[in-house]
């Protein structure tokens, strides 16, 4: 037996015990409002399943006819939310991670971030929150020598990143939570795919203002959901992501809101933040969908020899094809970045200074 058959072995008892409750406990109730700007005219934008892992359950996200906000209703629970993240960036689909996100997190994206903040201050100190094992801050450090790089996540990651040398402090916890104490410390704060995972993006955002020095400057990345692949591929726009992604941030919305807050936008890009792999990665999601089950620990039972032959079978037989929709994604990047077509915008604020 292999070791990650071992795995899924040893951890599918306590998935199974874990399910014969249902999954209903991990969302909460539906709410009939809209979380951005509370009203009610609501219509159902996604509805879909656990495509990446596979995991059982239903996911719906509802759009806001009046502002636009998406998100996900009902939203999971702090319950579910443990249940669908874990086993996915750490330990049996850590890997899947590492593929979904390899060119998001890739050494040349991350300096092009760190210059684009650099175009407007050379920070002191610089707090990435949702750090992870804290790969950005190691890469900008070749940019920014004389910046001090800290970081924040809820994950262990972010100690292991400390031990590795990449940032000098590791914040473990919740921003919202951490920000009393770190109030006033850093003149850069970066948001790389944050907000969307959050429970409540305002409130990250207030906290960064309370935890952002006057004239600091704060590095915001989400997806676009006025991306147009999102209509054009449906459920297999990988940026949907469900159910880890609980909002979908209009850029009109986060302007609006970041104004109200005492920030001064000052740059805006749609072409530096797309990733280039909408296509691959809605043909890897399709492909998943229609191979033999894996063998994973929420499976009732762990497939047949003909059904893993099958599957990796299928799988070696599709190359041609996801290898053909990443060409084409690397291909059409330089004009699609360029048109209502990218996957992703970022936003650089400066937050103003305390009024009197």
């Amino acid at each position: 037996m292999t070791p990650t058959a071992q795995a899924v072995a040893e951890r599918r008892p306590a998935y199974l015990t874990e399910l014969a409750r249902g999954t209903e406990r991990f969302h909460e109730p539906r709410r009939p409002d809209c979380p951005w700007c509370g009203r009610t005219g609501l219509r159902t934008r996604l509805r879909t399943t656990d495509l990446l892992q596979r995991k059982p359950g239903t996911f719906v996200i509802d759009q806001c006819r009046s502002c636009g906000h998406s998100f996900q209703n009902p939203r999971l629970t702090p319950e579910g939310l443990d249940f669908y993240y874990r086993d996915f960036y750490d330990g049996l689909h850590a890997d899947r991670a590492e593929k979904v996100f390899g060119a998001r997190t890739s050494p040349q994206r991350h300096r092009a971030r760190a210059r684009a903040l650099a175009r407007h201050l050379e920070p002191e100190s610089w707090l990435d929150v949702g750090t992870g094992r804290a790969h950005f801050p190691s890469v900008a450090k070749e940019v920014l020598p004389y910046t001090a790089f800290d970081g924040l996540d809820v994950s262990d990651g972010v100690e292991e990143g400390r031990r590795a040398g990449h940032i000098e402090e590791a914040h473990q916890g919740l921003l919202t939570d951490l920000a009393p104490r770190l109030a006033g410390r850093y003149d850069a704060m970066s948001m790389f795919h944050h907000l969307e995972h959050s429970l409540d993006p305002r409130e990250e955002l207030k906290a960064a203002h309370r935890v952002l020095r006057p004239g600091g400057h704060l590095m915001i990345e989400v997806p676009d959901p006025e991306c147009r692949y999102a209509k054009l591929l449906g459920k297999w726009w990988v940026s949907y992501f469900q159910p880890q992604h609980l909002h979908f941030i209009p850029l009109a919305n986060l302007r609006t809101e970041l104004a109200a807050l005492g920030y001064t936008v000052v740059a805006v890009d749609r072409r530096e933040p797309h990733v280039p792999l909408d296509l691959a990665a809605a043909c890897a999601l399709l492909l998943g969908h229609c191979l033999p089950d894996a063998d994973d620990p929420w499976r009732t039972k762990a497939p047949t020899g003909l059904q893993r032959r099958v599957r990796r079978l299928l799988t070696h037989a599709s190359a041609p094809a996801f290898a053909a929709a990443y060409g084409a994604d690397r291909l059409l990047a330089p004009a699609i970045s360029r048109t209502a077509f990218s996957n992703a915008y970022r936003v650089i604020a400066r937050r103003n200074p305390d009024r009197t």
